[in-house]
């Protein structure tokens, strides 16, 4: 089977059909350099009841939604080597002042340089874990006035 060429734009989004239940949804923005993890966490995310929204690393490039209401962010430590993550998390804390940032990692421990715009540390292979952090991380930003 033959997989399409991803081009070099730096948006894949993951936004489900409109079932209705969007509205009561929190959306949980995912960033991943990698399109396969991004569609699997995309889909675990779904599943747990939320609304993904994925954004594609590529390069040293990413575009954040601006139009979008996110209620938290799920960012993979390791994007590769031109950008950073803790580039991408600042760039998310200016655009979204106030949502938890959930980082993603292989390593079994918080990344010192990205833990000061860490809401959560989850290790990759988590899924139940994963969804835990979000409903917590969303049930705290939605009693925030």
């Amino acid at each position: 089977m033959k997989v399409p060429v991803v081009p070099p734009l730096t948006v894949a989004c993951c936004i489900l059909p409109d079932s209705g239940k969007e509205g009561n949804m929190p959306t949980i923005l995912v960033v991943d350099d990698d399109p396969s993890h991004l569609k699997l966490y995309c889909w675990v995310i779904e599943r747990g009841g939320f609304r993904p929204l994925g954004a594609l690393v590529r390069g040293d490039v990413i575009e954040l939604p601006q139009a979008e209401r996110i209620d938290a962010a799920v960012l993979d430590y390791r994007l590769g080597d031109k950008i950073s993550a803790v580039d991408v998390a600042s760039r998310l804390r200016n655009l979204y002042p106030s949502i938890p940032i959930l980082v993603l990692s292989d390593l079994h421990f918080m990344p010192e340089d990205i833990a000061p715009f860490a809401s959560g540390f989850i290790r990759k292979g988590e899924p139940e874990r994963l969804l835990q952090m979000i409903s917590s991380a969303t049930a705290s930003s939605n009693e925030m006035p």
